[in-house]
């Protein structure tokens, strides 16, 4: 890695996660001789896939949506595994030449656009020294929550606990669980993926919520993706589960979100069909909010379902009254007994991966900031952040983010710009939250993330559909001020 302030790179990725090698494919794409480099914070190529390694983790969102459209996914089942995403991940690097573009253990700390210069100085800890990488334009696929820690709220007299309290985020790769009393948490997307395969080994599983989620059964695989896959060359199978997949979620979504009171029904149907006669469907699984409030988790094959009604796991509706040596007791007076206890309490968003960012020296606030077609800022030059969908899978978003941040490029490089700066030029928008979710991570996060205008390019509206037809008509001039530095 060059700390030479003199010879600027091209372009650099924050992250080598899913939107990073995205990003680095599809900016060569776009600009065939652009020199990039991505850092990376942890050792190992994958991000989210990579840190989470908790038993069962999985793509809450189809495979064939997840993986990249240029790199078709080739396993069998519809739901991936952590271990096989974050495999599919390096042989992709690998495979397309953005592996060797990677260096890992390196902690990016802070940026600053010069505006004199039109360059971006960027802070960085390698190998426990601090060095700086200068590049024309940053690109940061971090992601929007926090790596280091997940959401753990205090508990009453935790300390009182003798067993082992472990967040998902941070799972020791030497929990012993066989044949132990383990009591989750937590009622999100986590949890329900813990419960099923934990059960396998454990004596006891016990989900404790505060309140329900919405589930949605989905499965492993079926027959009509075996089917195309065996029919359609590879690529061309890929596209046709790809849009197939990416139009049907997008359909159950709108269908929630246009007739609630008939999605409610129907997803207690399911539940009370999967669970066994008489049980408590309304206690359990019976949110207080409507389907789509809050992003619809996904269960394979039922899973999750199966294991209650087997019996070996069970759900309890009631809230934390303290913790104690043995335990934990309820505000009912029930107590659950414990060995380990799960505190899958969800996530803390934090933009921009919590790398501090000015211009010329003045530090802004994601925060205060409009989202231009929701992946640059407002009066922000040469800066893009990737950013998926809520109610659709990550992939489907960033890919489209990186195709125009592509184009983006190339235009500057043809008319000779070094600046691109989306502005508003002054005007204030009605402001729309960035992610369209009511969820408690999202609450949490408060106004630390950017807002969404009321008008293009200042919409953020969550719809593939509509962001895809306008992908094709936008013109990258569009509220965008360029400029040429001339050292």
């Amino acid at each position: 890695m060059s700390t030479d302030p003199h010879a600027p790179i091209d372009v650099l990725i924050v992250g080598a996660g899913l939107s990073g090698i995205d990003a680095a494919y599809r900016l060569r794409e776009a600009v065939p001789d652009l020199n990039y480099r991505i850092v990376e914070q942890r050792s190992r190529i994958g991000g989210t896939w990579d840190l989470f390694r908790y038993p069962g983790v999985r793509s809450d969102s189809d495979i064939y949506t997840l993986s990249f459209p240029w790199n078709p996914w080739r396993g069998d089942l519809t739901i991936a595994r952590g271990d096989e995403i974050r495999e599919y991940l390096e042989s992709t690097a690998k495979d397309f030449g953005i592996y060797d573009r990677i260096t890992f253990d390196v902690e990016v700390t802070a940026a600053d656009f010069d505006s004199t210069t039109d360059l971006w100085t960027v802070d960085v800890i390698v190998e426990g020294e601090p060095a700086t990488i200068v590049t024309r334009f940053l690109y940061m696929s971090t992601g929007y929550f926090r790596y280091d820690a997940g959401y753990r709220p205090e508990f009453p007299d935790e300390r009182e606990f003798s067993g082992t309290i472990v967040h998902p985020q941070l799972w020791p790769e030497d929990l012993d669980y066989d044949g132990k009393r383990v009591v989750i948490i937590g009622s999100g997307a986590t949890a329900v993926t813990l419960v099923p395969a934990l059960a396998e080994r454990a004596g006891a599983v016990t989900m404790l919520q505060r309140s329900p989620t919405y589930l949605f059964p989905y499965p492993w695989t079926d027959p009509l993706t075996r089917g195309i896959k065996r029919v359609l060359p590879v690529q061309a199978a890929h596209d046709v589960i790809r849009w197939r997949n990416a139009v049907l979620t997008m359909g159950i979504f709108l269908f929630c979100r246009r007739f609630p009171k008939l999605a409610r029904r129907g997803l207690r149907a399911i539940a009370k069909s999967m669970l066994p006669p008489g049980y408590p469907v309304d206690t359990h699984f019976k949110p207080s909010y409507e389907p789509w409030d809050q992003r619809l988790c996904i269960i394979p094959d039922g899973d999750f379902y199966q294991t209650i009604k087997d019996g070996r796991a069970e759900v309890v509706t009631d809230r934390i009254a303290r913790f104690d040596e043995a335990g934990v007791t309820l505000e009912s007076g029930r107590h659950l007994d414990a060995d380990i206890i799960v505190t899958a309490t969800g996530l803390d968003l934090i933009p921009f991966g919590g790398v501090s960012m000015s211009v010329d020296g003045e530090h802004f606030d994601a925060g205060d900031k409009y989202a231009y077609r929701g992946y640059m800022l407002d009066d922000v030059p040469n800066l893009a952040w990737a950013v998926g969908y809520t109610n659709a899978s990550w992939t489907l978003r960033v890919d489209l983010t990186s195709q125009a941040v592509g184009e983006l490029i190339a235009h500057m490089r043809e008319r000779g710009y070094t600046r691109a700066m989306p502005t508003l030029n002054g005007a204030r928008p009605k402001a729309h939250p960035l992610l369209e979710l009511d969820a408690g991570y999202v609450k949490r996060a408060g106004g630390t993330l950017p807002k969404a205008g009321d008008r293009t390019p200042w919409q953020v509206r969550h719809n593939l559909i509509l962001d895809a037809i306008d992908a094709r008509r936008y013109h990258v001039e569009e509220e965008m001020v360029f400029d040429s530095h001339t050292p």
